[in-house]
């Protein structure tokens, strides 16, 4: 049973053999990415860019976007998981920004550089990592790899983090692999993965494009039941472990619980 992977084929293979974004991402202003970072976050693309339209189309301006109820954002963001809370994240985002700036133009950041326009951002309230590596990837031209909650998933499965790497440490490591040109296409494939194939709380493998290079692909493919009797390969996940156990499970035995992912 494999026990680790090679990481240069895993990307190879990623980026070979997945299917292609149909359009490059919509440039946008560094405020606005922010905004549309906190609708993308553990969501498809799709998902995100309806829930941002909906915010452009159901509200006259950021202002007014500023002043509205919590709940009249998270009925503009229906179809995203946690609604209201990216909703008040949003009003957060734009009341500190207004307090600040009186406006909402946030294009300066251009001038002082990556890491300290990358500190002013993290400064915010609303902020958090997923969001200001998006905003440096997405506006400012930084080789960040924004990483939420369903891309860490994907890496875990993949085994492309070992031990106890902390967020930190694993993105230095992703950009120190990914190359700065593919760094916003190894995201989206990723997303695209976790999306598709890579689900909560178990993975569906067997139609997974990357399963032959994931080590939870191979270690299902190992634990595959041979004839009545067998026993079935249940993978749980722990919040403090980034390998799957195989728990072996008699089909004749009684209900069990999954784990979660």
């Amino acid at each position: 049973m494999p026990t680790m992977i090679n990481k240069q084929r895993v990307l190879n293979h990623l980026l070979a053999n997945l299917p292609r974004m149909t359009r490059e991402p919509e440039p946008r202003p560094v405020l606005e990415q922010f905004l549309y970072a906190i609708c993308r976050e553990d969501v498809s693309r799709a998902q995100a860019d309806q829930a941002y339209l909906n915010l452009q189309q159901q509200f006259f301006d950021w202002n007014e976007v500023r002043v509205s109820s919590t709940r009249e954002l998270a009925d503009a963001l229906d179809g995203l998981p946690q609604a209201e809370t990216r909703a008040q994240r949003l009003i957060d985002f734009l009341q500190e920004v207004f307090e600040t700036t009186y406006s909402f133009d946030l294009e300066g950041l251009h001038k002082k550089g990556l890491k300290q326009a990358a500190k002013q951002l993290a400064r915010y309230q609303a902020a958090n990592d997923f969001a200001v590596a998006w905003v440096t990837q997405q506006s400012l031209g930084g080789h960040a790899i924004p990483l939420d909650d369903a891309s860490l998933r994907v890496l875990r499965r993949l085994g492309w983090i070992d031990g106890e790497e902390n967020l930190e440490e694993l993105r230095t490591s992703l950009e120190h692999q990914v190359p700065k040109a593919k760094g916003n296409l190894f995201g989206e494939l990723i997303s695209q993965i976790a999306g598709d194939h890579c689900h909560e709380p178990e993975p569906h493998c067997p139609r997974c494009p990357m399963a032959s290079n994931c080590l939870t692909g191979q270690e299902l493919k190992h634990a595959v039941p041979v004839g009545a009797g067998r026993t079935k390969p249940v993978l749980n996940w722990t919040s403090d472990r980034t390998e799957p156990i195989i728990e072996m499970v008699n089909r004749k035995s009684p209900a069990f619980r999954h784990g979660e992912a």
